[in-house]
């Protein structure tokens, strides 16, 4: 099973290596200074600063070592009278495949289609569009990692602001979180939803439908909570969960525990498309209701 992106202590990336040969160059090195300059900055970062960058340098690798997936579900208003429905949310996995497993499974399940089978005909009665970037990696794949904030894939950002709402799925480590051990001894049940976005409704739905499924879950921006989950409340503007056309999203942040509960067998890519389980699909359908109730606060105009 492929480790979370912060699971590992966090390497000298090859920007920093130049950035010393280049100082030692300057002194006087020729040596040095052809090293210095002989690699591209992003190829061994431990993250990369934009999609953008990513793609760069990756060219080519699309479909190998990266792939992103998305759909958006034809519709019309041909009426000169009345007001035709629109998809108003839409899910995002930004972090798919091996780099945070079982975000793409979710995105896939949560949009109304079956975790294996994408392209496939919907298997719930309503779907939402979706966009996911997925790592392919055979491991390691944490250096495909981009912050949320700097997501630039023009599909990406084009998806969250064509929708009212979106919720985006990432994964975490129990740990990371530090929640407080008389509350949440780390020998317990290590399974958490953290919420996060700046849709107050959403979050409040949400974190009700995951608890009422026995999903533990919490309100990273409630007062109790804020201080300490303040790196994973996705509060950011540029975060592409608030990049909607209302300006605020919702966000899930799921610990290891919590998302390979979600699957007999995540040890891979196959076994997660295969292996899906019950709580996957109390998982989904938590996440279901809490959009559905959202989306009827939300009449057409």
């Amino acid at each position: 099973m492929t480790t979370d992106h912060a699971s590992a202590p966090r390497p000298a990336s090859r920007r920093t290596v130049l950035t010393a040969l280049a100082a030692a160059a300057a002194a006087g090195s020729p040596l040095l200074a052809q090293l210095a300059t002989a690699a591209p900055a992003y190829a061994d970062e431990t993250e990369y600063p934009s999609n953008t960058a990513l793609y760069r340098e990756r060219a080519g690798q699309e479909g190998t070592s990266f792939s992103r997936r998305f759909r958006r579900h034809e519709q019309f208003d041909t009426s000169m009278t009345t007001v035709a429905a629109f998809r108003r949310t839409a899910i995002l996995a930004l972090h798919g495949g091996g780099i945070e497993i079982g975000t793409s499974e979710l995105c896939l399940g949560i949009a109304g289609y079956s975790p294996g089978d994408a392209d496939g005909a919907p298997v719930l009665p309503t779907v939402h569009d979706y966009w996911m970037f997925e790592g392919l990696l055979s491991s390691g794949n944490r250096v495909l990692h981009v912050t949320s904030k700097n997501c630039d894939d023009h599909v990406a950002l084009a998806t969250a602001a064509s929708h009212l709402n979106v919720l985006s799925l990432h994964g975490c480590q129990f740990d990371q979180l530090k929640l407080p051990t008389g509350t949440y001894p780390p020998t317990g049940d290590r399974r958490m939803a953290v919420v996060g976005g700046l849709n107050k409704t959403f979050r409040t739905e949400l974190v009700k439908e995951l608890n009422a499924a026995g999903f533990p879950a919490i309100d990273s921006l409630a007062p109790a909570w804020a201080t300490l989950l303040s790196e994973f409340n996705g509060d950011h503007a540029s975060n592409p969960a608030n990049r909607t056309m209302l300006s605020m999203g919702a966000q899930l942040e799921l610990t290891t525990e919590l998302r390979t509960s979600l699957f007999d067998d995540a040890g891979s890519r196959g076994a997660r498309a295969s292996t899906w389980n019950g709580e996957f699909v109390k998982f989904r359908d938590a996440c279901r209701r809490a959009i559905a109730t959202v989306e009827s606060g939300q009449p057409l105009l």
